[in-house]
C-alpha cells in the first residue's frame, strides 16, 4: 500500500531538515568561537562527569600547590633560624673559652665578653620567636610568642601540618622546648650563668658541656626539620606534573582544536546550503503549476 504524499507533508518534511540543519551549523559556529567541544552535559554526558571530575581534582591540585608554598616558606623560616642559632651558639661557646682563662683577663675584660654574651643572648631568644605570616615557628599552634622574659616556653601542644598531595602530609613547624629548653634549663638561662659569673668572677668553664648539650639539640631538630624541607620541595614536581597531566586531560575532554572546528563549520554551512536549496525545490510548485 503506498501512502500519499502530499505537498504539505514536503513542506514540513523540509522544514524539519533546514530546522535540523541549522541547529548543527549554529552549534559549529559556537564551537569554532569558543572551541569548546562540550558546550552543555547533553553534548556528552559520559566526557562531561569526566570533566567534572577532572577540574575536582584540579582545585585539589591548586590547593595542594599552596599547601607547598606555605609550607616551604615555614621550613624555610625555620631553617634560617636554626642556622643561625648553630652560629650564635658557637660564638658563646668562644666567648665562654675566652671566659674560662681567668688568669689571663682582667675583670674589665670578663665584663665586656659577659656583656657580648647578653648580646648574644637576646639574640638566640629573637631567634626562638622567629615567625612567618603572623606565626609562631618554634610555638606550634599557639599564637603567643614561644619564649618570654623569663624564658618560659607558651606554645601550643599541637602540631602545625601542610597537606602536600593526596596521601601526604608533613610537619612545618619545631617544637622550640626542645630546641631551646625551657626556664632555667633553657639555652638562655645557661648563656646568663656564665655572664654572671664572668661578672662575679667565678669559674664558667663547667657551662661548657651545656652549651655543648644545647648544640646538639639545635642540630637534631635542624636534622629533622631539614628532612621534613626535602620532601615539601620533592612534592613540588610531583605537583607540577600533575598540574600538567590533569590540563592535558581536560583539555582532551573539553576543548576542540582549531582545524577540527574550521572542518565542522565548513561542513555545517555546506549542508545548511544544501538544505535550503533543497527546500527551495521542493516548495516552487504553486496552484497555477497544477493548472497548466
Amino acid at each position: 500500500m503506498m501512502n500519499r504524499v502530499t505537498t504539505m507533508s514536503i513542506a514540513q518534511s523540509s522544514a524539519r531538515n533546514l530546522q535540523l540543519a541549522a541547529s548543527q551549523l549554529a552549534r559549529a559556529q559556537q564551537r569554532a568561537t569558543d572551541f569548546k567541544a562540550i558546550t552543555k552535559p547533553s553534548d556528552d554526558p559520559a566526557a562531561t562527569a569526566r570533566a567534572m571530575q577532572v577540574r575536582a581534582e584540579q582545585r585539589a591540585n591548586l590547593q595542594y600547590s599552596r599547601n607547598i608554598q606555605d609550607g616551604n616558606a615555614w621550613l624555610s623560616t625555620i631553617d634560617s633560624a636554626l642556622q643561625s642559632t648553630t652560629s650564635l651558639l658557637g660564638r658563646a661557646r668562644d666567648l665562654t673559652l675566652q671566659g674560662a682563662n681567668d688568669g689571663a683577663l682582667s675583670q674589665t675584660q670578663k665584663d665586656a665578653i659577659a656583656a657580648e654574651l647578653d648580646a648574644v643572648r637576646d639574640l638566640l631568644l629573637a631567634q626562638a620567636n622567629s615567625s612567618y605570616a603572623g606565626r609562631q615557628v618554634f610555638a606550634g599552634t599557639s599564637d603567643q610568642p614561644a619564649f618570654d622574659a623569663s624564658y618560659a616556653f607558651s606554645g601550643g601542644a599541637g602540631t602545625v601540618e601542610r597537606r602536600v598531595d593526596a596521601g601526604t602530609t608533613v610537619r612545618v613547624d619545631v617544637d622550640g622546648s626542645s630546641v631551646f629548653g625551657v626556664g632555667a634549663d633553657s639555652v638562655f638561662a645557661t648563656i646568663d650563668r656564665i655572664a654572671a659569673g664572668l661578672r662575679a668572677g667565678t669559674p664558667v668553664g663547667g657551662e661548657l658541656s651545656a652549651l655543648d648539650v644545647h648544640r646538639s639539640a639545635v642540630l637534631d631538630a635542624h636534622a629533622a626539620a631539614g628532612a621534613r624541607h626535602a620532601t615539601v620541595l620533592e612534592s613540588v614536581d610531583r605537583n607540577l606534573a600533575q598540574k600538567i597531566d590533569l590540563e592535558a586531560t581536560r583539555s582532551r575532554l573539553e576543548d576542540i582544536d582549531v582545524a577540527t572546528a574550521a572542518i565542522e563549520l565548513s561542513t555545517s554551512e555546506i549542508a545548511h546550503q544544501a538544505a535550503l536549496a533543497a527546500t527551495a525545490r521542493a516548495v516552487r510548485p504553486t496552484l497555477m503549476d497544477f493548472l497548466r
